[in-house]
């Protein structure tokens, strides 16, 4: 009797433990909101080519020049060696979420990127359609596009080419600080 007990004592306690530890990462959360990118800290990050919850203009989408929007940086944080870059659709269809745009190794000194920037010589990966680039938006209904921005205390040793999950690996406990800025679209008949 005492057995079974002690027996039952130590399967409630396992029970408990394995319920208090961490569930693993959300792999369809936004980069934002993953374990590996964990900070409070936050900087400043605005585009000259659309208000945060805006609309982003048809130009930069793949009905128009399929150009990436300006963005522009302040206030990171002592420390920062490097950032790293990732444009995601929460709605996408086919993943979730969409990877539009993936680069690191960006010098935050720039201040910013300029339109149709999308390396000054950082390294891109590969987006959800398995191409190193910057693929513009064309959804049939209204999405909203996450530009986020994270700043990072080294350069990150990782191959051009990879993807959204090795690059949230090599920047697992190195994110300083992190901002996001959101624009909207849907293409236009």
């Amino acid at each position: 009797m005492r057995h079974a007990f002690l027996f039952a004592c130590l399967l409630a306690f396992a029970g408990s433990s394995a319920a208090a530890a961490p569930a693993p990462a959300d792999r369809h959360a936004l980069a934002g909101a993953r374990s590996e990118t964990r900070t409070d800290s936050t900087f400043q990050l605005s585009s000259r080519d659309f208000q945060d919850g805006g609309e982003i203009p048809i130009r930069f989408s793949a009905n128009g020049d399929g150009l990436s929007p300006s963005l522009a940086w302040s206030g990171l944080p002592e420390g920062t060696r490097t950032l790293a870059v990732m444009m995601e659709d929460p709605e996408g269809v086919s993943s979730k979420p969409f990877v539009h745009w993936l680069a690191w190794n960006i010098d935050p000194a720039a201040g910013g990127l300029s339109r149709g920037s999308v390396t000054l010589g950082a390294r891109l990966g590969k987006n959800s359609r398995g191409t190193p680039s910057y693929l513009a938006p064309r959804p049939g209904t209204p999405h909203k596009y996450h530009f986020q921005v994270f700043a990072l205390d080294k350069e990150l040793a990782l191959k051009a080419g990879s993807n959204r999950e090795q690059l949230l690996a090599a920047m697992n406990g190195h994110v300083l600080a992190k901002a996001d800025l959101v624009g909207t679209f849907t293409r236009r008949k």
